[in-house]
């Protein structure tokens, strides 16, 4: 019984990351690193696993994207870090504000902000990418599901087409995996 457990949930895990959209990821890439080459800020959000997801990559951009002597590192930040901001504005206004809040003190056009949300209906980070946009910033999105609100938010987005919360958020963490590849690889060519 278990195996079969396992041979599906495998399987289809393997499906949704073979059907990725590669010109689009490349896409994600590349304008992570156009902003990158001009000193700009990235930014990314997420709930639960999405969070978790989302303070991974930002650790793997701002530690492990290093070009190598005179190259600047990536300026990079995960809206989830920071607890103690999260309650005080969750607390103080409305868990809806809690990422919006945090950009609205650092973003600048020529930004990008992520949001990662498998649902595509985490009304904070849909209330993190309309004020990104309001303020000049590019804005990706993960997504799953339908996309949910966030495909008619984000500048762009990517969307896992399954309902599966575990599926979604296994091949969202594929996919920031890829983008660091990418932008590693990109990195070195200059």
């Amino acid at each position: 019984m278990l195996e079969s457990i396992i041979e599906q949930y495998l399987s289809t895990v393997s499906g949704l990351v073979s059907g990725l959209p590669r010109a689009q990821i490349a896409e994600f890439a590349e304008t992570i690193y156009q902003a990158y080459l001009r000193g700009r800020m990235i930014f990314c959000c997420g709930n639960g696993g999405s969070a978790a997801c989302a303070s991974h990559f930002i650790e793997d951009v701002a530690k492990g994207l290093d070009y190598g002597p005179g190259r600047p590192r990536y300026r990079a930040l995960a809206l989830t870090d920071s607890v103690p901001l999260i309650t005080a504005w969750a607390n103080d206004s409305d868990y809806s504000r809690v990422f919006a809040e945090q950009l609205r003190n650092f973003v600048e056009p020529g930004d990008v902000v992520i949001g990662i949300s498998a649902s595509g209906n985490s009304a904070n980070v849909l209330e993190a990418l309309k004020l990104a946009n309001e303020a000049g910033a590019t804005t990706l999105a993960l997504g799953g599901y339908d996309g949910g609100k966030m495909k008619d938010i984000a500048q762009r987005i990517i969307i896992v087409p399954s309902h599966n919360m575990q599926h979604v958020e296994d091949v969202h963490l594929v996919l920031c995996h890829l983008l660091y590849a990418c932008l590693m690889a990109r990195g070195k060519q200059g």
